[in-house]
């Protein structure tokens, strides 16, 4: 399966989860109506009055039929329903914090690009590769402090997402087994897994409430006057709540287990497959085998996010029945065959390596940046060339020419351009500085708008940055852009704000937006701003804003048979667009930005058939411009489809 598929898969699971949730809540409404029964049996048969007599004489059948029978059950359906609810929906609204939500969750510290530990740094230089080779905007990465080899990806999209590591991972693996452990979760990403994950989380919420009101009133009952009489019945209450909550302990730990445990043997072919270096992940899984911790998680709140996590975090009653993980043994012979079963020895106090700058890129990997770089360098300058028709195919994934690629930027890119992309102030003045305009009087207009709008300190980095800035190769300039996405996601509201609107009067300083310049702002926005679109609509719901996008590449492109290239674009999008015609009339910012907000709903499996379209736009001419290349990249973005780095093919 492609991205587009898994994507569509994922979205599928989502049903799937409800239905288990309702069967999970039908077995919970007749546990409870059971235990109320027991109850209600104890009561009437330890009672000294005349009826409690009579109803001792019934057998407990007797009593739980009566009770089935009676208003008391549907009470007790409607109370557990609205409970599960109600604790779903609590949990939901917590979530919608994204990625970030969970990694503090865990305890887990940002990581912050000034870091001076190895070993931390280490991690953010290999997620920032592999965000890059994918197309993804450079998540945000946390540390927990736990000695287990661990890792989860969070978040509700590819833009709210956040990479999470404990200290054992970054400490005890290598280079290539961290890499291993990198490619795992950003597959994990890729297959839709992430935000079916994180609905799992507030699905499962709901069901475990039911046991969390039954241990505070247990609690409470213990803390309680010893002359209050309903203490007893209380605490009895309690511990029966308690009872069920177990019950729904197993349900949720059996549908973690259900939906994640093959999603693990996936994600690890996919880690194999990005990198090309099976003993990377083989190398990571073993020494989790080896270390006296393992890939335990110590945090209380473990338990909630365990499917979440790279190997098994916690340990369960009922063993491989309810573990959100296959065995360890397993996912290490599926990926090394002549391994011998035996762990290596990990040491509390190993550190794998202290080399984090980058490794040496060898003969093969360097003709692959060669060929990519000519390549780019073709789009940048529009030479003959055109997209490669696999380029959708290979949406979301991370080929190793591109992890190389990649790591061959972020080496060659001047110190002070990649320390400013990882500060919310500097990263501001980066954007600014990406902006101004070769025309000499117009960047004097936008100088003039900086020195009104912006703030001192930020000037001076735009002062500083500005001639490394441009002089940096075209093609990286959207590279950059990715960079910056995490700290400007660490700028406050109203600062926020500022920048957007002071990114627009640069913009618009000459009356003209271009294409770059859109660009730049539609991927900005997109991925710093926590949008969430359904993608329930097909292309024909959506026809007149396809058809825009579609006018606006073509005339853009400067087709000499403008008409002829609309055409054979949207012969691709099917009968719906046989009356479509190309929108010659300019089109304003506004219209266009609307345009693409509806296109980014689009379901998974109709994004491909509108790439492909915007792809047949692109190469009609048989040259592929910088601007059409980025237009291509920022659209793709815009509908949650990651682009690498594009291969253009004479």
């Amino acid at each position: 399966m492609n991205f587009f598929q898994h994507q569509d898969a994922a979205r599928k699971k989502t049903s799937l989860l409800v239905f288990l949730l309702v069967t999970a809540v039908l077995s919970l409404i007749v546990i409870t109506t059971l235990t109320v029964a027991v109850f209600w049996y104890f009561l009437q048969t330890n009672s000294t009055s005349i009826s409690a007599a009579e109803g001792a004489q019934r057998s407990f059948l007797d009593h739980a039929w009566v009770l089935v029978n009676s208003e008391i059950s549907l009470w007790i359906a409607i109370g557990v329903t609205v409970i599960v609810g109600l604790g779903s929906l609590y949990k939901m609204f917590q979530i919608g914090r994204g990625g970030k939500y969970v990694a503090e969750a865990l305890g887990g510290r940002l990581i912050s690009r000034d870091t001076t530990d190895h070993d931390e740094k280490k991690v953010l230089n290999i997620v920032e590769e592999m965000a890059i080779a994918s197309g993804n905007p450079v998540p945000s990465v946390y540390l927990m402090e736990e000695s287990g080899i661990n890792a989860f990806a969070a978040g509700i999209s590819r833009r709210d997402t956040v990479i999470g590591v404990t200290r054992g991972c970054i400490q005890h693996l290598n280079r290539d087994e961290l890499q291993g452990v990198m490619a795992h979760e950003f597959s994990h990403i890729h297959n839709g897994d992430m935000k079916l994950n994180m609905r799992l989380i507030a699905l499962l919420h709901g069901i475990l409430v039911i046991g969390l009101i039954g241990y505070y009133l247990a609690r409470s009952s213990a803390y309680g006057s010893s002359r209050n009489k309903g203490r007893g019945q209380q605490l009895a209450l309690g511990l029966a709540l308690m009872a069920i909550g177990f019950g729904g302990t197993f349900f949720g730990n059996l549908i973690k287990s259900a939906v994640s445990r093959q999603r693990e043997y996936l994600a690890d072919a996919s880690a194999v497959q990005f990198t090309r270096n099976p003993d990377g992940i083989a190398g990571a899984l073993k020494k989790i085998g080896g270390l006296s911790s393992g890939s335990r998680f110590e945090n209380g709140n473990a338990s909630q996010f365990s499917h979440m996590f790279f190997g098994e975090g916690i340990k369960t009653a009922l063993g491989n029945l309810t573990s959100t993980h296959p065995p360890l043994k397993d996912r290490i012979k599926r990926i090394d065959k002549s391994w011998n079963g035996q762990f290596p020895h990990v040491s509390v106090s190993h550190k794998a390596d202290i080399d984090y700058s980058g490794v040496d890129v060898n003969e093969n990997a360097a003709s692959a940046i060669s060929a990519l770089a000519a390549g780019t360098a073709a789009a940048m300058h529009g030479q003959t060339g055109k997209i490669n028709e696999d380029a959708i195919e290979h949406v979301g994934e991370i080929q190793p020419e591109s992890i190389e690629a990649a790591r061959n930027f972020l080496e060659h890119l001047p110190d002070n351009i990649h320390d400013a992309a990882h500060h919310p102030n500097s990263a501001k003045a980066l954007l600014y500085c990406l902006l101004l305009d070769e025309d000499k009087d117009i960047r004097n207009h936008q100088a003039k708008l900086l020195q009104q709008n912006a703030k001192a300190d930020t000037l001076k980095v735009v002062q500083s940055l500005f001639k490394d800035v441009l002089n940096l190769p075209r093609e990286q300039h959207l590279m950059v852009v990715d960079l910056c996405i995490p700290a400007l996601k660490e700028l406050e509201k109203d600062d926020y704000k500022q920048f957007k609107n002071l990114l627009l009067q640069l913009i618009k300083a000459d009356d003209h937006v271009s294409l770059f310049e859109w660009c730049l702002y539609r991927i900005v926005t997109h991925n710093v701003e926590n949008k969430i679109e359904k993608e329930n609509k097909s292309l024909k719901a959506i026809a007149d804003s396809a058809a825009k996008v579609l006018s606006m590449v073509v005339i853009e492109g400067e087709n000499e048979q403008a008409e002829k290239v609309f055409s054979l674009a949207v012969s691709h999008l099917g009968r719906d667009f046989q009356n479509s015609r190309l929108q010659t009339q300019a089109l304003e910012f506004q219209e266009v930005d609307k345009a693409l907000n509806q296109l980014a709903e689009l379901k998974p499996l109709a994004k491909p058939v509108f790439l492909k379209a915007l792809m047949e736009a692109i190469n009609a001419d048989g040259k592929v411009t910088a601007t059409e290349a980025e237009l291509f990249r920022a659209i793709a973005d815009t509908l949650n489809c990651p682009v690498p780095p594009l291969k253009i093919s004479g």
